[in-house]
């Protein structure tokens, strides 16, 4: 199966063959595996690990490590046809509702409401398996709303910020 896969300005080729996967066209040793019960993601690629936490929201998949977050399309070889031939393109979304990750304590809620934020802006430092995992905007917009105080235990999935279109 092939794919467009888009993250943040790159775009690659990727071709899924079996147990062999290519990236534009070379062959490299890649795995991904879930960790139950986790938004994590574990990926190997020619020997070298890294671990992502990744969330699905309407308009794709968006991807954080070591505290950075990254839009991400990933598109059939069908799909990438037709939005060709229609003239369809990818939208990137304002900031929206941004829930936690991962279970863990809110430290720090570095924004305050009315605030503009660009894309990759701190929003919410959070404590995981003793880790500060900073929690950042996918996109930019206006803090709308702040759901959690710094001191409260956060579960995953629950609102920390939101985030509006900037005004014109």
């Amino acid at each position: 199966m092939r794919y467009t896969v888009s993250i943040a300005d790159r775009t690659v080729q990727v071709e899924v063959k079996g147990n062999t996967v290519l990236l534009d066209g070379r062959p490299i040793r890649a795995t991904l595996v879930a960790i139950p019960r986790t938004p994590l993601r574990q990926l190997v690629v020619n020997g070298q690990a890294r671990t992502f936490a990744m969330t699905r929201g309407t308009d794709g998949w968006k991807v954080q490590c070591a505290g950075r977050w990254w839009p991400v399309a990933v598109l059939d070889e069908r799909t990438r046809q037709v939005r060709e031939l229609t003239g369809q393109r990818a939208k990137h979304a304002a900031g929206g509702l941004i829930k936690a990750p991962m279970p863990g304590l809110v430290l720090r809620v570095e924004v305050e409401v009315g605030q503009r934020v660009e894309q990759g802006a701190g929003l919410v430092v959070l404590e995981a398996m003793k880790m500060e995992n900073e929690i950042k905007t996918p996109g930019p917009g206006v803090v709308q709303a702040i759901h959690v105080a710094a001191g409260q235990a956060v579960e995953k999935g629950m609102p920390l910020v939101a985030v509006g279109e900037q005004e014109g």
